[in-house]
């Protein structure tokens, strides 16, 4: 259940991607998707999903802010599909160990969809099963969150001879664009509906 869920590609899949791709700060990108998945599912199946659902204003609240933090990382991506400056694996676009991790924390806290797949979904899952189990539940979610991240950051590098192409950078910055504006554009319908 936690792998199908996690391998929808999403605005944070496709970070932990293009960091892969980048062999940039791939190790604590990683540990921290993984970390925060683990956490939140682990709040689920301790009851907080309840909790959670019984405050809709901060549903709203997410759902606006993580709305607005895509639609500007949609912008980005698409300014960087744009740009005459291609960029490539060896490009120096380097970002900080602090700004990936606050680009990390971005994707996955501000994500209200992380809250229904993880805390809601797997805590409703998670809680259903005998309270004996449901340690071997959290770590089994975990253990297919922290691998899924693994494969996905570290098995980038498999894709490095495509992305030495510029023209392969710029097709997944459009759709990296493309997804985030899309994403946040069903965010703010979701929230004003």
């Amino acid at each position: 259940m936690s792998a199908a869920l996690i391998m929808a590609i999403g605005a944070q899949n496709l970070f932990v991607l293009r960091q892969g791709l980048k062999r940039e700060h791939v190790g604590p990108v990683v540990l921290f998707c993984g970390s925060a998945d683990a956490l939140l599912i682990a709040a689920g199946v301790a009851g907080v999903g309840a909790f959670l659902s019984a405050i809709p204003q901060l549903t709203i609240f997410l759902t606006i802010g993580g709305a607005a933090f895509l639609g500007c990382y949609g912008v980005k991506a698409l300014r960087r599909m744009a740009s005459p400056d291609a960029m490539t694996v060896a490009s120096n676009g380097d970002i900080s160990l602090g700004s990936a991790i606050a680009a990390t924390a971005g994707f996955t806290f501000l994500n209200p969809h992380v809250y229904l797949d993880t805390v809601l979904l797997m805590g409703a899952a998670g809680s259903a099963q005998p309270a004996a189990l449901r340690p071997f539940f959290v770590a089994g979610a975990a253990a297919a969150s922290f691998t899924w991240f693994a494969a996905l950051g570290y098995g980038a590098r498999l894709l490095v001879p495509l992305f030495a192409r510029p023209m392969a950078w710029r097709v997944l910055d459009a759709i990296v664009g493309i997804t985030m504006l899309s994403l946040a554009a069903s965010l703010l319908m979701h929230a004003l509906a």
